[in-house]
């Protein structure tokens, strides 16, 4: 990584974590912040999360642990709820870099997508329909619910996130630094009982 880049990756980091912006939209903001041309190199997600990992350790140390724990937690109470639907953990809440300002995201692999739908209205949760950017790059049907978390005091967005059964292999191959892009329930629970902030592995238990 040049040192544009390098500059970029933790310049979008400081926006990541004070603004909640996404990767793409920090980068974006960090370039324009920097004063540098928009034929600057960009530095990849995993590098931006890095230094996302480095400014959360650095200058929030004593918030950061709560609100990851707080997030993780209601993503477990979700996964609890819809266990039959398979659902895995992704994003920063999985990967250790959430805050207040981020959203859960849970992918669901299961055989009829809209036995979703159904289980929602049964448990009479409000929930808007819409499509997000899916792990593979293709777009996604999504369910999301605006959910409370008492200990933060706030309200995060909790996204749905609707696979096909079949898809579910294919979703448990590792990054390129051979870390875990989603965990299960037993995985979850495993983190949150040693309170690692980061996954260090791949889980294919499911």
């Amino acid at each position: 990584m040049n040192q544009a880049s390098e500059e970029i990756a933790a310049a979008a980091a400081r926006w990541v974590v004070e603004e909640g912006l996404s990767f793409g939209a920090a980068k974006l903001k960090a370039v324009k912040s920097l004063g540098l041309s928009a034929r600057a190199p960009l530095p990849s997600n995993d590098q931006v999360e890095d230094e996302v990992l480095t400014y959360l350790e650095l200058f929030c140390a004593d918030t950061h642990p709560f609100e990851l724990k707080a997030l993780r937690l209601e993503a477990l109470k979700w996964m609890e709820r819809l266990s039959e639907f398979n659902p895995y953990l992704a994003g920063s809440v999985w990967r250790g870099s959430a805050t207040k300002l981020s959203d859960i995201y849970l992918q669901l692999f299961c055989e009829d997508p809209k036995s979703l739908e159904i289980e929602l209205i049964n448990q009479k949760v409000d929930y808007e329909a819409r499509s997000i950017k899916g792990f593979k790059g293709e777009s996604v049907d999504a369910l999301s619910i605006n959910v409370l978390i008492q200990e933060l005091e706030t309200y995060v967005g909790l996204h749905l996130m609707v696979y096909d059964y079949d898809d579910l292999r294919g979703a448990l191959k590792p990054d390129s630094k051979g870390r875990s892009e989603r965990g299960n329930l037993i995985s979850l629970k495993g983190l949150l009982s040693t309170n690692d902030h980061s996954p260090q592995s791949t889980s294919h238990d499911f």
